[in-house]
Parts: C-alpha cells; structure tokens; sequence
C-alpha cells in the first residue's frame, strides 16, 4: 500500500510538472486527455457567495470571425483545464457571437462561467442598456449571464437599477463594474462604496501595481470579487523580458515560462478571484492555465518580482 501511495505521488508530481512546461513543448497525447482530473486549477471561493472560481480565465477582445477553429479549440481546451472564466463585451466584435457558438457546439455552456459587458449608450457598441443586454444573451446562446458588468464605469448609476433587477429576477448572477484606466481608479474607488458590487474589474499587472494600493485593499473590505485585466500590459510586459533568461527563483513557484510568471504574481494577491488575459492561440491558452497550477509567491517573493521588475533597464 505504501508502495502504492509512493508511486501515485510520484506520478503526479511528474504530470505536474509537465503541465508547468513551456509552450514550446508538445504534450504526450496522453497527457493531454487526463490533465484536468490530475492536476485540478488552483480556485478562490467568490467573497460574496463562496463559489470557487478558477484563478486563470480567458479575455476575448481579440476573438474574430476568422479564427473560428482556434476559438472553438481554445475554449474546449480551457475546459479540460479545469479553467471556466470567459470574459467578453457586446463592444468586442464578434466576439459574443463566437463564444455563444462555440459553447453551444461543445455543450459546455453549464461549465463555464460567462462574463460580459454593457454601457448606457452606444459608445462601445451601437447599443447600449436593455437591448444590449437582451442582444447578448441572444449572442451568446443562454438563458443568463453569470456576470454582468458595467463597461468602463460607462453609466454606472443609470444601470446599477436594471442590473439588480435582472439579478432579483435570475437572468444575471453576479453584477459590477470594469475600468481599463488607472485613471479611472478614483471614481471605481467611489462606485464600490455606494454599490453593493459582486465585482469589480480592473487593471493590474507586475507593472501596474497603482489598484494593489487603492482597489484591493478596498475589495476585500467589501467582500467583492475581483477580475484583474491586462495582465501582459498589451504584450509591453513581454517586450522588456523576452530576450532575459527566467531568474533561478522562478523555479519556486513552479513557473516555467514569463506568462506563468507575471500571472502567478497577479493572482497571488488575496483580493483577486481570477485574471482574464487574452489569447486567440492555443499554445498561450496552455500556458496561460498553467498558472493556475503549483505554488504561488509569497509575500516575500511578490517583493523580490517587484524590485526585479523594478531594477529592469
């Protein structure tokens, strides 16, 4: 029996460590079908109702009609993953449409956890307020949408009423707001103390550290959850790092790769449920839930990635 145990131990620890490799590794077709039952996504129980979320999802702004395919494959993957977090907008294109298609073609859409957006207007999207809603739900094939967000504090205090009365009545789950801007970082700051908010998105990455000071903080006093965006900084993370070798102390947190890395210090801050960083290929989609896997930094490390990201030329 102990012989058993010892082997079972073992054989996770390698299967785990496969799922911490590059994306330049292939995985063994094998491996690839039990991943999700061997080594299960790391989750964080949503503050206001306890339910576990997955710490890696996915953003969507970048899906279009032309990758259909590796949409589809994507989002299959994710699921197997163990990942359910997919966020979108009625502002991103296609995007809906493809998201509500591809789930329907898999028959996942129970397993995942849909995130969208609207505004008061038509400022993002032709549309806003009730149609906009109504559209997305059609957009997405489904009876609800598991969050709803109001699109970078566009009309906060004109929808807050209809999105707790969509909420009263079944049709959304959870309701917030988003920003992209730190900019935008006081007036969300006012929005949460006058909102009873399930959540807020916002920017925050290795390299934007200013809602880490304000919005967390604030977050976790108000027990709401936290979808953290822009992750890679448009990919300006990754123009400073690429040509640099990981540092040694990576290995501490099972990290093999920078996209492991700079997503395992956002979500090891305790106020965040899930970061959402986009990707319309699958090897980054791969890497990106591979974060979702091993340790996280500690206090202590979370410091030494700042001075190191700090002390970059």
């Amino acid at each position: 029996m102990k012989n058993r145990l010892q082997f079972r131990n073992a054989r996770r620890r390698v299967l785990q460590a496969g799922l911490a490799a590059g994306t330049t590794l292939a995985f063994p077709r094998a491996l690839r079908a039990d991943t999700a039952a061997l080594a299960p996504a790391m989750t964080r129980p949503i503050p206001g109702s306890g339910e576990p979320l997955p710490l890696v999802g996915l953003g969507t702004d970048k899906f279009r009609r032309g990758a259909r395919d590796a949409i589809r494959a994507e989002i299959r993957r994710m699921h197997e993953l163990g990942g359910t977090v997919i966020d979108t907008a009625a502002a991103y294109g296609d995007s809906e449409a493809l998201i509500g298609e591809a789930l329907a073609a898999l028959g996942i859409r129970a397993h995942m956890f849909l995130a969208t957006k609207l505004t008061a207007g038509g400022t993002f999207s032709g549309v806003g307020g009730a149609a906009s809603f109504e559209r997305s739900l059609q957009r997405l094939q489904t009876q609800h949408i598991d969050l709803l967000q109001i699109h970078n504090l566009n009309g906060v205090d004109e929808l807050m009423p209809a999105l707790q009365q969509w909420k009263q009545a079944g049709k959304i789950r959870y309701l917030g707001i988003t920003t992209s801007r730190v900019s935008q970082h006081r007036q969300m700051i006012e929005f949460m103390r006058r909102y009873p908010l399930d959540f807020v998105q916002v920017d925050y990455s290795l390299a934007n550290r200013d809602a880490a000071e304000t919005i967390l903080p604030l977050a976790l006093e108000r027990k709401m959850g936290v979808l953290a965006n822009i992750p890679f900084a448009f990919g300006g993370l990754f123009d400073r790092l690429q040509a640099r070798p990981l540092p040694d102390w990576a290995a501490d947190i099972d990290a093999d790769s920078w996209s492991q890395m700079l997503l395992k210090y956002v979500i090891s801050h305790p106020a965040v449920s899930c970061v959402i960083p986009g990707s319309t290929q699958l090897r980054h989609l791969e890497d990106n839930q591979r974060a979702a896997r091993g340790r996280l930094p500690d206090a202590a490390l979370r410091r030494r990635m700042e001075q190191f990201w700090d002390g970059l030329a």
